[in-house]
C-alpha cells in the first residue's frame, strides 16, 4: 500500500502523505517524470532526497511503486468532494441538519464506481461523512477503496465506533487525512441529553480512548446548543487537555429539507454574526455527493442534483452552471441593500427562509434588529 501520492492540484502538483500534514510542491517537468518512472524501478534520486527532506522517517528503498501512487490529469478541474456514504446513525442529535435519518443508499458496486469517477473528476482530498459514517456496512471497503485510488481522506464521526479493533486495523494501513469529531458534551448528563441516546457518552469516551491510543490524526468539533451550552469551557478543556486542535460551532442550520424544528436546539445566547460571505467554489472545484451518488454543488445547495451512476463523470459538466445559478440572490433577498456582506450564500439563507427561521438566526436584518 502506498505511503505517498504524487497528484494534479488545481493548477499546481503536490506530493503528500497520508495521515500526516504538509508536503511538497512539485514541478510540472517532475511531475511528468514520475508519470513515465518505471514502478519497478528504484525511486529517482532527486525524490528520495526531497522525501528524506520532508519526512525523514520515510523508507524510499525498493522500487518505485511499493510507496508512491502516481494520480493521473483530470480535464474537470475538481480537486475536493465530500461523500455522504449514508444517512444512517446510531444517534438522533437534536440540532442534526439532516432531519430524518434514513439507513438507505447505494449497493458497494455502485459506491465504488462513484468514487472511482470521483477520482476521475480530479479529487484528491476526499470528506466521508453521514449520518455516521462508520456504521455504514460498506464503509471498510469504500475507505480502503479510495484510499487504493490515491485520495486524502478526511472521516467526519462521532467517535462511538473508534474502538472497533477492525477500524483500528484499517486506519492504522490506509492512514486518514485527518478524523474529525464532533463533540456534544463534557459529562454524560449533557451528551446523552442532546443526541438522545443513553450511553452515547461512554461510547465517546471509549472510541477517543482508543483513536488517542492509536494516534490518529484527530481534530474536535465542539457543539454548542441549548443542553451543553453550559460545558462549553469544559468541551474545550478537555480537548487542551488531550493536546487536540479544536473549533467551536454555535450557529444551528435548518435541515437540509428546509425544517426549522432542529433550530430549538439553537443556544441564542451562543448565537454568533457569522463573517460576510466572500464566495466560495462549490460546483466549480468542489462539489458534494449523496448516499444515492446524486451530485450537488455543496451540502446545502442540493437542488438539480446530477445522478452519478446514471450519468457519469459527464454529469459534471452541468454543475459549475447550476451553482452560479443558485448563488443568485433570489426571493425574499433579491434587492438587498445589505447583499455584499451578507453572511450566509443564498441556498442557505433560501433553507432558513424556507424553514421560517428569525431573521436574527442568520441575516444582518435581523442582527440590527436585535441590537
Amino acid at each position: 500500500m502506498h505511503s505517498l501520492i504524487a497528484s494534479p492540484f488545481l493548477e499546481d502538483h503536490l506530493i503528500v502523505r497520508p495521515g500526516a500534514r504538509g508536503g511538497l510542491m512539485l514541478p510540472p517537468e517532475r511531475y511528468e517524470d514520475l508519470r513515465a518512472h518505471d514502478d519497478a524501478a528504484p525511486a529517482p534520486d532527486w525524490l528520495t532526497e526531497a522525501v528524506a527532506g520532508q519526512w525523514p522517517d520515510l523508507d524510499t528503498a525498493g522500487p518505485l511503486g511499493a510507496f508512491l501512487t502516481v494520480r493521473q490529469p483530470s480535464t474537470w478541474g475538481y480537486s475536493r468532494a465530500s461523500w455522504e456514504i449514508n444517512l444512517g446513525c446510531n444517534y438522533k442529535c437534536k440540532h442534526c441538519y439532516l432531519g430524518l435519518k434514513v439507513n438507505s443508499g447505494m449497493p458497494l458496486a455502485d459506491k465504488l464506481q462513484c468514487l472511482r469517477t470521483m477520482a476521475e473528476a480530479g479529487v484528491l482530498w476526499l470528506q466521508i461523512t453521514g449520518g455516521e459514517p462508520t456504521v455504514d456496512k460498506d464503509f471498510i471497503a469504500s475507505y480502503r477503496a479510495a484510499y487504493v485510488l490515491g485520495m486524502m481522506i478526511t472521516v467526519s464521526t462521532n467517535a462511538s465506533l473508534l474502538w472497533r479493533q477492525n477500524l483500528l486495523d484499517l486506519f492504522h494501513e490506509c492512514p486518514p487525512y485527518r478524523v474529525t469529531v464532533s463533540m456534544y458534551g463534557a459529562t454524560k448528563a449533557s451528551y446523552d441529553e442532546l443526541t438522545q441516546r443513553q450511553g452515547a457518552w461512554d461510547l465517546f469516551v471509549q472510541g477517543m480512548n482508543a483513536a488517542r491510543r492509536a494516534k490518529l490524526p484527530l481534530r474536535m468539533s465542539i457543539i454548542i446548543t441549548e443542553d451543553n451550552a453550559h460545558e462549553e469551557q469544559a468541551m474545550i478543556a478537555l480537548c487542551e487537555g488531550w493536546g487536540l486542535e479544536y473549533n467551536v460551532f454555535t450557529n444551528m442550520t435548518p435541515t437540509i429539507y428546509g425544517g426549522g424544528e432542529v433550530l430549538t436546539a439553537q443556544s441564542k445566547e451562543h448565537l454568533r454574526m457569522r463573517k460576510p460571505f466572500g464566495g466560495c467554489n462549490a460546483g466549480h472545484t468542489f462539489f458534494h455527493t449523496d448516499p444515492h451518488g446524486l451530485v450537488s454543488i455543496c451540502k446545502i445547495g442540493r437542488d438539480d442534483q446530477i445522478s452519478l451512476p446514471a450519468e457519469g463523470i459527464d454529469g459534471l459538466a452541468r454543475l459549475g452552471a447550476i451553482a452560479d445559478r443558485l448563488m443568485l440572490r433570489t426571493g425574499g433577498c433579491s434587492g438587498c441593500q445589505l447583499s455584499g456582506t451578507c453572511t450566509v450564500c443564498r441556498p442557505l439563507a433560501k433553507h432558513y427562509q424556507e424553514a421560517k427561521a428569525p431573521l436574527g438566526s442568520y441575516c444582518q436584518h435581523g442582527f440590527q434588529k436585535a441590537r
